[in-house]
């Protein structure tokens, strides 16, 4: 095996963007094909494994996904501190064509943001984009201040090391 081809996560940076006053673009390149970054964002079982930034002090206890358009998912997490008030993330799938694109709704408060993410191949590996449209400047700008964005390259780098995993199950 050649090093080009070394099941070994990349180490790519994650690069965050604000666009507009509404808008923020997360992007990173992954040692993976499409299909198996679509895996990992559609299948609860991979999903879990690398969603919640493991330097937080949460932990997601459940992982509900109907991933069509129309369908929805639950997102279930509770503080490591305090188990007892578990905390839900739900919303509906707007959009959802295999390998290539989610798009979803972010239903649990009123910042009502909506999510797209992109897969592009590029040489066998996958630029993901992320965008986040928010319903308002301020609510971009309190998800900015309350540090809610900040976990994206935790997350990013967690995905990564979960795809050379899934890329070493199925080769």
């Amino acid at each position: 095996m050649n090093a080009s081809n070394e099941l070994t996560p990349m180490k790519n940076p994650t690069t965050s963007e604000r666009t507009s006053e509404r808008e923020l673009v997360v992007t990173r390149t992954f040692k993976a094909p499409p299909r198996v970054v679509f895996d990992a964002w559609t299948k609860p079982d991979l999903f879990k494994r690398w969603w919640a930034p493991k330097s937080f002090p949460i932990s997601m206890v459940g992982c509900e996904m109907d991933v069509r358009v129309g369908g929805g998912y639950r997102l279930t997490f509770v503080a490591n501190a305090d188990p007892s008030k578990p905390m839900d993330f739900f919303g509906k799938y707007l959009e959802v064509v295999p390998a290539t694109r989610l798009v979803w709704t972010n239903d649990e408060s009123d910042a009502g943001v909506i999510t797209t993410v992109t897969l592009e191949e590029k040489d066998g590996k996958t630029l993901l984009v992320m965008h986040d449209r928010y319903p308002s400047k301020e609510a971009l700008d309190e998800a900015i201040a309350s540090g809610s964005c900040s976990g994206t390259t935790e997350t990013f780098e967690q995905l990564d090391e979960v795809l050379v995993t899934t890329r070493a199950s199925t080769s």
